[in-house]
């Protein structure tokens, strides 16, 4: 049976309140009043404390658990991953993604496994999702998707063995562009990769592969979901989509059944997870509505900082990745296609995720 603690901070500030456990350790970097209003207003998270991930534990790193409080109030869990007798500040990287998924599952193997490559890095599960705080549960909007990232620069900037001028972002999948978002807002971010991305809002504006691109279009979706949310209100509870289905529909275009398919083995099977929604019961029914009026990425031309957006050759989501890429601007930016991968590749298949090259952008850029 998994071991659960309830966790609650009191007197630390909101950029270092952190209980750090397995190691034992509670830090504290604030005192008086603020700290205590801080610390007030800290959810009670129920982390497990045996490693329960969706892949093996390394040796090469050391793992414990964090909590920290996000600008909008949202007590987020996260695993802190750090290379074994590392010395000195190093640069730190803030994983999140994919969209629907916990940090037991993809951005846990992109975090330790840039952890084994040098870096102190921190897998974020988002608010609302897995171990982090909120209310209702499994629902979005992109200002707090893309806060995810700026509440985990808040911590690691923070930590006594990170150096706060070197640190990046890695998105997967929506996340990759929620991070390019962050990236834009958050100067404190030097460098940024996203992989195998997705816009979200854009899909959820356009549809899939912009076959929905409509007002006709939208407004349907705008109208359902009003409804719903009277019919949520009505109820005193809240609908939900449901998750990854159990084998692809008959239904299911030709041309996307294959990306299904791969969908359902990665979270319906190798890929599962408890607490993963996309695993389960899926988003709240009307999670997309500030998505279709939110362009997040209407100014990635004004990215000044690094950043790498890595895609799979035979992913149906690469024009996403290709378009992304040449709205950006600067010789700091570049794009890696992964020839024959598909999205789900990117997953989890450390065969052909490019850690190497991800970390020697890193390390250009985090200098």
């Amino acid at each position: 049976m998994k071991k659960t603690v309830s966790i609650v901070l009191a007197g630390a500030s909101l950029l270092s309140m952190v209980i750090a456990y397995g190691s034992g350790i509670m830090a504290s970097k604030a005192e008086g009043a603020e700290a205590t209003q801080i610390a007030a207003h800290m959810e009670a998270l129920h982390l497990t404390t045996e490693w329960d991930k969706t892949f093996p534990k390394s040796d090469k790193v050391d793992h414990r658990k964090v909590t920290f409080i996000n600008r909008f109030g949202i007590t987020l869990a996260a695993d802190l991953y750090t290379p074994k007798n590392a010395s000195g500040k190093l640069a730190a990287l803030a994983v999140c993604g994919p969209f629907g998924a916990v940090k037991e599952q993809s951005s846990g193997i992109y975090a330790q496994a840039m952890a084994e490559r040098g870096f102190i890095t921190l897998a974020v599960d988002p608010a609302f999702t897995g171990e982090s705080g909120g209310w209702p549960r499994n629902v979005a909007c992109p200002d707090i998707c893309t806060e995810d990232f700026g509440a985990a620069v808040d911590f690691l900037s923070v930590q006594d063995n990170v150096d706060p001028e070197r640190i990046g972002i890695i998105g997967v999948c929506a996340y990759g562009g929620f991070a390019l978002n962050a990236a834009i807002i958050d100067t404190r971010v030097k460098a940024t990769v996203a992989s195998t991305m997705y816009d979200l809002s854009r899909m959820l504006a356009n549809g899939n592969l912009g076959d929905a691109d409509s007002k006709e279009a939208r407004d349907a979706q705008r109208k359902k979901m009003s409804a719903q949310r009277t019919e949520d209100f009505r109820n005193g509870d809240f609908a939900y989509l449901g998750g990854v289905p159990d084998e692809v529909p008959a239904s299911t275009p030709a041309h996307f059944r294959q990306k299904l398919q791969n969908t359902i083995n990665y979270y319906r099977k190798r890929g599962y997870h408890p607490r993963s929604l996309n695993s389960n019961g899926g988003s709240t029914s009307t999670y997309a509505l500030s998505f279709i009026n939110a362009p997040i990425l209407h100014y990635l031309n004004e990215l000044d900082s690094a950043a790498m957006v890595v895609i799979g050759e035979k992913a149906l989501n690469k024009f996403y990745s290709d378009e992304a890429y040449a709205q950006m601007k600067g010789d700091n930016k570049s794009l890696l296609v992964i020839p024959d991968a598909v999205h789900i590749d990117l997953y989890d298949n450390t065969d052909v995720i490019p850690f190497d090259k991800m970390a020697d952008f890193f390390n250009e850029y985090l200098k």
